[in-house]
């Protein structure tokens, strides 16, 4: 059975998004798409010709070799690729599950990290540990705060900020003329968040707090561990829900912390009390799976522009 159909209920809690209806038709005109992709390699080059290499350790075991690692909330979030790449081998480790092999050209590791920050700086230690990955990507969903970024538009975000007022520099900076050619593809600070951002009241209020663009609940974390660990970093997220979207009011009582089995309870509970919420879970889930493509699909053109290999795929 396909992937995206096994997991029915990580897509119902999946987060930052109301995931109405896909409406958009494509993702860019094919001459355009190239521009982006070669303003991307440029930017990746810059990013490496100023990051530091990581410190080899002597007295450590080889690890397996890996040129991105792709690190998700939710596998929800990945399913476009796990779908794309159907002979990735998975592996459960104590705080992630990854999926290991090629793709694109690339030795990939893509792990699914849980939500939050916590879960998300714990994955990230233990992926750089693991498979000392060259690039770190940290990909998903995230929720817009401002008008501009409708939904299923793409963001590459050159800050992050935390809710402290803590900020780091992506490094990555796309041409204007690639910015240009592409409408739906943006840059600007992204905002990492503790909690579930559920209405347009918060999201307005967060914007004009951070002055940010989009929200998400993991980036900072992640991108702080490469900073530790010197190790190359970027974000990639799509659009899930706009401005004035709002999650249904269940949402919140599904990402509290708990056992797969106390979550499925609390959906239990939702369901009884507001049996129309039903239909607004099963769109969530239908919608998600068409992000994760489009996100795959934008990814599917990125990844091989980022530099450095460390074997022969070809």
């Amino acid at each position: 059975m396909n992937c995206r159909r096994r997991h029915e209920f990580a897509a119902l809690c999946c987060y930052n998004g109301t995931m109405l209806q896909w409406v958009l038709h494509q993702w860019l005109r094919q001459t355009a798409h190239q521009k982006v992709m070669e303003s991307v390699a440029a930017a990746a080059q810059q990013v490496r010709d100023g990051a530091t290499e990581p410190e080899a350790d002597e007295t450590s075991e080889p690890t397996p070799p890996c040129d991105i690692a792709l690190l998700f909330a939710l596998q929800i979030e990945a399913a476009g690729i796990l779908d794309a790449a159907p002979h990735l081998t998975t592996l459960r480790n104590a705080t992630f599950v990854e999926h290991l092999g090629a793709w694109q050209k690339k030795q990939i590791v893509v792990a699914e990290c849980g939500v939050g920050q916590k879960a998300a700086a714990q994955a990230t230690a233990d992926v750089i540990a693991l498979h000392q990955p060259q690039w770190v990507v940290s990909a998903g969903f995230a929720g817009a705060l401002v008008e501009e970024l409708p939904r299923g538009h793409m963001l590459m975000p050159d800050v992050i900020v935390d809710e402290e007022g803590s900020e780091s520099s992506v490094g990555f900076n796309l041409s204007a003329e690639a910015l240009a050619q592409s409408p739906k593809l943006h840059v600007g600070k992204l905002l990492t968040v503790n909690e579930v951002v559920r209405t347009a009241e918060q999201k307005r209020a967060l914007a004009e707090r951070y002055q940010a663009v989009a929200v998400d609940m993991e980036t900072a974390a992640i991108a702080r561990v490469c900073r530790e660990q010197k190790t190359r970093f970027l974000s990639i997220r799509i659009i899930s829900d706009a401005l004035d979207d709002e999650l249904p009011l269940e949402i919140e009582a599904l990402m509290q912390p708990g056992t797969l089995a106390r979550k499925a309870g609390r959906l239990a509970g939702a369901l009884w009390n507001r049996p129309s919420s039903v239909k607004d879970m099963w769109q969530l889930r239908e919608d998600a799976i068409k992000y994760a493509d489009r996100l795959a699909k934008f990814l599917r053109g990125v990844l091989p522009q980022l530099p450095g290999h460390v074997g022969n795929l070809e």
